[in-house]
């Protein structure tokens, strides 16, 4: 059997006046439209904090502080396999902007199940708000 192909990616809790931070993926992306936390793909040889702080300019025009890891979920996909890092970030200077992604919105988390996450956004949603995997 073949392994599959292992993708690291890491994403950004961050919370401002009581609401997170989520944005939507664009059409041509993988899971197109499906919402998550911000962030994106570690390059070899990057460290996690570097590529969250990266990715996060890249996409949205900021430079977060990235504070502690809150959870760290493995994602079987049927082509590949996602660990997703989840870190808690503070806004830092900038206010966000729309870049790479097809829409951005400050959200409550009792309202997060009015939106369609990527299934690795859920899990780790789900270690936020609860503090164990459901």
């Amino acid at each position: 059997m073949v392994e599959k192909r292992r993708i690291r990616v890491v994403s950004a809790a961050i919370c401002k006046d009581g609401k997170y931070l989520i944005t939507q993926r664009t059409e041509r992306a993988v899971l197109p439209l499906k919402w998550e936390f911000p962030g994106g793909k570690v390059e070899e040889g990057e460290y996690e904090d570097a590529a969250l702080r990266r990715e996060l300019r890249e996409r949205l025009g900021i430079t977060p502080d990235v504070g502690a890891l809150i959870s760290t979920t493995i994602h079987e996909y049927d082509d590949y396999v996602v660990e997703l890092k989840l870190y808690e970030c503070s806004l830092g200077p900038l206010a966000p902007r729309k870049g790479s992604v097809r829409d951005m919105q400050w959200v409550r988390s009792g309202d997060f199940d009015q939106f369609d996450f990527t299934p690795a956004d859920q899990e780790s949603m789900d270690v936020l708000l609860f503090g164990e995997k459901h």
